[in-house]
């Protein structure tokens, strides 16, 4: 990194960075109290809050939010008549999977082959310590010349919409003249990227029963409705034979108009193991940013260990659907919805539930707070230019401050590229990445406050 003073600071920061990411990855906030005890979320949130307190906010609160959760809030007034920028993240994580599987414990920050290991440690609670580190820069290098609302949510894996509500019943509290939300990522380690655009999810439980009860399959089967095969056949119709999204009515042709993602490269960063194809047509850009794409999150059904000969008489699935912008979210879920009524055999009884919804996204990225970091991550990052990338996944946010503040330009950066594997186990975040995202925001503040 080019030498100046902004990234001198951070580069002395990093150790304290460190450590207090160790701190905060130890909490087991899992927002899924039936998971793990709220006192874990509540531990996280407290720490956050003392961190802001530390860095001399005002107003710092934990905020209910109707779904149970805490939102960590703070506000750090800059110059008189100074711009107002928000800055996003979320202190809790998703469960941590298969714990054995983990090369070290998922909550406990380790370090291995240059990069730091834990669950959280990318998405998002390194997004947190990304903000600090910007802002102690800053501090350290004639001040903060923005006024800065910070606010951590409790519950984005949750998709549960604490933070969305609370901010409609209190839509003065988020205003600000940009928003820089730090839950994205990098389109790889290195390269420095916007993400311009998210796709929205609909959730939906699906239920199927054939039978008042579960039959011997030997004395029953082969007559006997089968209200698994039935739910097989459901799920089978909503791919092609290529795997294809394919849910009557929905349009899956879109093309994505930017940077693209070589085939190959997808391959290595999704893991795909030798021989197995890609599923879907079209560029693998279009397929992630700008189709909406179906996926079985879960079945209930009995376990291979421990299952009887029976025919069962009821079973139950969760699917997802990320849909492109563009596409209404609630429009899609209708599709689905009917799709799956349409689609099961034999007249099965079926009935369909939406459990979680939130909008796709785009931002404009034509707006002088893309160009302020542009030029930030010019600096941060020598010789690579900025790149506008789209994210498969959903921060249901982004829209709700969108509606809420039209006006607002709304920027999404973060530590989550690739490499990271962020949801899987072994998630870690890349301290170079840290480092150069922190240079690259405390740039951005000041080249967005000059402009």
């Amino acid at each position: 990194m080019s030498s100046n003073p902004v990234a001198e600071t951070v580069a002395s920061l990093m150790p304290r960075a460190k450590a207090e990411l160790t701190e905060l990855v130890s909490f087991k906030s899992v927002a899924d109290f039936d998971q793990y005890p709220k006192s874990e979320s509540e531990g996280a949130a407290n720490w956050v809050a003392d961190a802001l307190r530390a860095e001399g906010f005002q107003d710092v609160a934990l905020l209910d939010t109707p779904d149970g959760t805490q939102s960590v809030y703070g506000y750090l007034p800059g110059p008189e008549d100074a711009k107002t920028v928000l800055l996003y993240a979320h202190y809790d994580v998703q469960p941590p999977l298969d714990e054995a599987a983990w090369a070290t414990p998922p909550f406990e920050l380790t370090e291995r082959d240059g990069r730091w290991y834990g669950r959280g440690s990318a998405d998002c609670k390194g997004g947190f310590i990304m903000h600090l580190l910007a802002l102690r820069a800053l501090k350290a290098n004639g001040g903060v010349p923005v006024s800065v609302k910070v606010i951590v949510e409790g519950s984005e894996e949750q998709g549960t919409g604490g933070l969305e509500r609370y901010a409609e019943e209190h839509p003065e509290l988020l205003t600000a003249d940009t928003i820089v939300i730090g839950d994205a990522g990098n389109f790889r380690a290195g390269l420095p990227t916007v993400t311009a655009t998210l796709r929205g999810m609909t959730l939906v439980r699906v239920q199927v029963d054939t039978l008042e009860g579960n039959l011997h399959s030997g004395q029953f089967g082969g007559a006997a409705p089968d209200a698994l095969s039935a739910l097989i056949r459901v799920l089978d119709s909503l791919r092609s034979e290529d795997g294809s999204t394919t849910v009557d009515g929905l349009a899956a042709d879109a093309q994505w108009d930017g940077l693209q993602y070589e085939e190959e490269a997808f391959r290595q960063d999704a893991k795909v193991l030798d021989g197995v194809e890609l599923i879907g047509s079209g560029a693998v850009a279009d397929r992630l940013w700008a189709r909406p794409a179906v996926t079985v999150l879960g079945i209930d059904c009995p376990p291979v260990v421990g299952a009887t000969p029976s025919v069962q008489a009821g079973a139950r699935a969760l699917i997802s659907l990320r849909v492109p912008p563009g596409m209404d979210a609630a429009e899609a879920t209708k599709l689905l919805q009917a799709h799956v009524e349409a689609h099961t055999p034999w007249s099965a009884r079926v009935s369909t539930e939406q459990i979680g919804q939130g909008q796709a996204f785009r931002a404009d990225t034509s707006s002088p707070a893309y160009a302020s970091m542009a030029e930030a991550m010019a600096v941060a990052y020598p010789g690579q230019e900025m790149q506008s990338a789209g994210m498969g996944g959903s921060i249901p946010l982004c829209n709700t401050l969108a509606s809420l503040y039209p006006q607002t330009e709304i920027l999404l950066i973060g530590l989550s590229e690739p490499e990271a594997q962020i949801h899987a186990v072994n998630e870690s975040v890349s301290p170079d990445e840290l480092e150069r995202l922190s240079v690259a925001e405390a740039l951005f503040l000041r080249n967005y406050a000059a402009s």
